[in-house]
């Protein structure tokens, strides 16, 4: 057997181990990275270890840590009640507002995990508060990050378009975006209403029946464990007087100045290009020094079961990437004879990889690989392009993912399980069907 065969089957059974045993999957994947890379490969420790995300892990750590300190001065309770109140109850908006949000910030030059990473904590609190589905609010907070990233001026867009202009492709930047963002808005409409998103528009009718009330009806969603009632308006309302101080309203000095910081991650990040993880750790580590009662905890509500598991997982999959797997898959492609059936494994291998690794680097790497077949005109250019883009990045709402692990990382701790393995099913059905539909609809007619 051939170390690619070997290095993809102890991949799997990396996935089987850890699904029957209960084993945490980051800690196999780096013994496997160690065992592999010196077995196998005849590598040294330091090549194996060269491949752990060290980027990853800081925004990782930064980002729940700074929104650790966030949840416990009361600062997400602050921007979560400041959530209900702006969408008048209709919480069956919120969704559909954090995904427009990503978006946004995305299709004007924002990283994907930046944007992510700045929503998703904010988002994932809402959910836990209003009772939304953790996994439809972090699929939308992914998803939106992934429509808005193929812009003209977006990074996976000019990375794409880049690479069509570096190899005299001919080029769709409008189709290109469109197509992306269709799928995406797809896909986010599926988990929508896969995950009660019906239950949600019921709700937010009954809080517009409720009309002046619907404000007291989200403040009591804020502050229990049940979704917003006539009752707990009333109840709201005959209370707001006495509560209208409390801690979930009222800013004091920790929560204006937690805010500050948030939004200096977010001008940071998406204004100066500043890391992500060093930047939220740096605020972070500010605010513990100005309010180290509040910190106490805060350290140990970082997720750390989800840092290791993301880290052995992507230093592994680096490892058979640096071995060249990923090349001798793209050779493997290039001995079919069918150029419709190159185009769908080129596909394939987009969506596999960019499950587990940087969609950014596949991006980059794949186009090149489907040169010779765009280049016979028997399978058109454009079409292709916009499929393995679609490919290679609605996948990044899996667990492996950074997208995907910034969810898992920041959903409330009783969830955090369900979450993973939710996002770990669905990202494995789309790595699944995404590209062969993508592949149905735009490269097969245009043939």
């Amino acid at each position: 057997m051939s170390h690619e065969l070997i290095s993809l089957a102890v991949l799997v059974i990396v996935f089987l181990i850890a699904t029957v045993r209960g084993v945490n999957m980051g800690a196999l994947a780096l013994v496997a990275s160690f065992i592999v890379g010196l077995a196998v490969y005849d590598a040294t420790t330091e090549d194996v270890l060269a491949g752990f995300p060290s980027g990853l892990f800081v925004i990782l750590v930064g980002v729940t840590y700074l929104f650790a300190l966030a949840k416990n001065n009361g600062t997400v309770d602050w921007i979560v009640h400041g959530a209900v109140r702006a969408v008048g109850g209709r919480v069956a908006l919120v969704p559909w507002a954090m995904f427009l949000v990503c978006a946004a910030v995305t299709a004007i030059g924002a990283v994907s995990p930046a944007a992510v990473a700045i929503v998703a904590p904010v988002a994932m609190g809402f959910a836990l508060r209003y009772q939304i589905h953790p996994v439809m609010m972090g699929m939308m907070v992914v998803q939106g990050a992934t429509a808005g990233s193929f812009s003209p001026i977006g990074i996976f867009g000019s990375i794409t378009n880049g690479v069509v202009d570096t190899n005299d492709l001919p080029g769709n930047q409008g189709v290109l975006f469109l197509t992306t963002f269709l799928a995406a808005t797809v896909v986010a409409a599926i988990t929508y209403v896969a995950f009660g998103g019906r239950e949600l528009v019921a709700r937010g009718r009954q809080a517009v029946t409720l009309g002046g009330e619907a404000e007291q009806a989200g403040y009591a969603a804020t502050r229990g464990t049940g979704p917003a009632t006539p009752h707990s308006a009333v109840e709201a309302r005959r209370s707001t007087r006495a509560d209208a101080p409390d801690d979930a309203t009222r800013l004091d000095p920790q929560r204006s100045l937690t805010l500050v910081g948030l939004a200096a991650l977010m001008v940071g990040a998406l204004g100066f290009d500043l890391d992500v993880g060093f930047t939220a750790l740096t605020i972070a580590v500010a605010l513990t020094l100005a309010f180290p009662a509040s910190a106490k905890g805060a350290v140990e509500k970082i997720s750390w079961g989800t840092v290791l598991l993301i880290g052995g997982i992507v230093t592994y999959v680096t490892l058979l990437q640096n071995q060249g797997v990923v090349d001798w898959l793209g050779d493997g492609v290039a001995d079919v004879g069918s150029p419709l059936v190159a185009a769908l494994l080129i596909c394939l291998i987009g969506a596999v990889v960019s499950a587990f690794a940087s969609t950014t680097g596949i991006i980059g790497a794949l186009i090149p690989l489907a040169v010779p077949f765009l280049l016979t005109d028997q399978v058109n250019a454009i079409a292709l392009i916009a499929a393995l883009a679609i490919s290679s990045s609605v996948v990044d709402c899996s667990p492996f993912s950074t997208n995907g692990a910034l969810v898992v990382a920041n959903a409330d701790t009783d969830q955090r399980e369900m979450v993973f393995k939710r996002l770990m099913q669905w990202g494995m059905s789309i790595v699944v069907v995404a590209p062969l539909v993508a592949w149905a609809l735009l490269v097969v007619p245009t043939a």
